[in-house]
């Protein structure tokens, strides 16, 4: 009678370390797999968000109004597109731009609104409850688009060149005939966009 031969603890020990090899380099593809997956969601998220704020900043702009508007009675009007340099010594307490807009629904009027970077990286729209105003009628700030660096804006003059400011002179258009629209995001990423205004 032929004796059953069994596996040795060479053998054994050979299987189980081919095992948790394998064990190893699965549960490293997962994490490149789910790592990647992340990665792929957190980015589709980030381009999401600019996308929809440049719908919303480009539906803002084509419905700008060259309508001056008040803010006292004792006070000259205001231009109905106010863009200020980067400079600017009172940007922390005036929005980048500031403009007039029409009424984007059928219940609501017009109304100024504004956009500006703040200190958190974030660009702020700025909402004023309606047109012309008292002096010390405030705006209320919603944050639009996070993890912005840099927030630029250009206008196009009627010579069809950019500038940084809007109006230059006493003679320009109440609008710009467009606005161009730099933003540097916090992950290096630069996107620009031209936007044409419905003049």
């Amino acid at each position: 009678m032929k004796a059953l031969r069994g596996f040795t603890l060479i053998e054994l020990l050979t299987a189980l370390l081919i095992l948790s090899l394998l064990a190893l380099m699965s549960y490293r593809g997962l994490g490149a797999v789910l790592d990647a997956r992340q990665q792929v969601s957190s980015e589709n998220e980030k381009w999401r968000r600019l996308t929809s704020f440049f719908a919303r900043f480009e539906a803002d702009v084509r419905l700008a109004a060259p309508r001056p508007f008040r803010t006292g009675s004792d006070l000259p009007n205001t231009p109905a597109w106010r863009g200020r340099p980067d400079s600017g010594a009172d940007i922390g307490q005036s929005p980048r731009l500031e403009f007039a807009r029409f009424a984007a629904t059928a219940g609501e009027g017009p109304r100024r609104l504004g956009y500006q970077l703040n200190d958190k990286q974030e660009v702020e729209l700025w909402l004023w409850p309606g047109l012309d105003l008292a002096p010390e009628a405030q705006a209320t700030r919603y944050p639009v688009l996070a993890g912005v660096s840099e927030f630029r804006l250009q206008y196009l003059n009627s010579e069809l060149s950019w500038v940084d400011a809007w109006p230059t002179q006493t003679t320009d258009p109440p609008l710009p005939r467009a606005v161009r629209v730099k933003i540097v995001l916090v992950s290096k990423e630069e996107i620009v966009r031209i936007i044409a205004l419905n003049l």
